[in-house]
């Protein structure tokens, strides 16, 4: 077994040790977030849990213009065997063929934990306007067992690097978010990495 596949056991056993997770603290949201933009992340737990009981991690995703919701994706890893069936990757795949480049400029993407680099990418080359997130890494990284990073390349970084255009906002709503995810990894800890 090499250290890479030994390691969602060791995150197992850890977990089974410490008596689950250390609890994270949830952020305030992002002031700048508004009351539409609620409920939607709202909408976005919704998917993520719907993903966890059908071949998916903990993750949630819609793509929405003037209110009205164009797209959704859950995260299907799992179930697809497709690393990147994220639930941004998977909602800009599945729907760019659909969605022409300037709805996806005036577009809202709400997903319920932030992005990876993955995700950020495919968020910059779709030209979306506008992400909203829920839940930021560090509480989902403790929700996982795993230490925190001590560097942790924020999709705020990226995004402004990659996509200067894309105005990006969050955490909105963490408690909630944080509660989908501990109870996620503490029954799956062999699917920490992986999804």
């Amino acid at each position: 077994m090499t250290p890479r596949q030994a390691w969602p056991l060791c995150v197992a056993a850890i977990l089974l040790c410490a008596g689950g997770a250390a609890a994270a603290t949830p952020a305030p949201d992002d002031p700048a977030c508004s009351a539409e933009d609620r409920v939607f992340m709202k909408r976005a737990y919704e998917l993520a849990r719907f993903a966890t009981t059908h071949g998916g991690g903990p993750f949630g995703a819609l793509l929405v213009k003037d209110g009205k919701v164009l797209a959704e994706f859950s995260n299907s890893v799992l179930s697809t065997g497709d690393i990147t069936r994220h639930a941004e990757t998977g909602l800009i795949s599945a729907f760019s063929p659909k969605i022409d480049r300037a709805t996806f400029e005036r577009s809202t993407l709400y997903t319920s934990t932030e992005p990876c680099a993955m995700c950020c990418g495919a968020i910059c080359f779709s030209g979306i306007g506008r992400m909203v997130y829920g839940t930021s890494e560090a509480p989902f990284v403790a929700a996982m067992g795993l230490p925190p990073d001590p560097d942790p390349l924020t999709s705020h970084e990226i995004l402004r690097r990659i996509a200067p255009g894309t105005k990006v906002l969050g955490p909105l709503m963490e408690a909630e978010g944080i509660k989908i995810h501990e109870a996620f990894w503490a029954v799956h800890p062999e699917y920490v990495g992986k999804l």
